[in-house]
């Protein structure tokens, strides 16, 4: 079983940067694709980012302010976000362990999924 355990959310100003954390923790050699997902309040989860070997995939709307980056030492992955926008507030999970059927983009793609960090921007 794989635990992940999010963190480094909280409050930012517009233009401001957070990077957030994904730990996972237990057969972590499954985790071989991590992803970032968000969620603002009163609209469906929706893919930011993901990481699969030296590949990297992001949403339109972050591409060019947001970095997916591992730490495989670690068991770790890390977003950085630039640039943020109000927009950007939402509760943010990491998921890993892709299902070798589906695309990086879908959250229950995923075998493991954390339970979210807030992020919130003020603008």
């Amino acid at each position: 079983q794989v635990q992940l355990v999010e963190s480094g959310g909280g409050l930012a100003p517009a233009g401001g940067s957070l990077r957030l954390s994904c730990t996972a923790t237990g057969r972590t050699f499954s985790t071989n694709t991590m992803g970032w997902f968000r969620q603002a309040p009163g609209k469906e989860r929706e893919f930011v980012a993901a990481l699969s070997g030296r590949s990297t995939y992001y949403a339109d709307s972050v591409k060019g302010r947001f970095t997916i980056s591992g730490d495989n030492a670690k068991n770790t992955a890390y977003l950085q976000m630039n640039s943020l926008k109000p927009e950007d507030t939402a509760v943010y999970s990491c998921a890993a362990g892709l299902s070798g059927r589906t695309t990086y983009a879908n959250w229950y793609g995923y075998n493991y999924r954390g339970r979210g960090t807030q992020v919130t921007v003020s603008s």
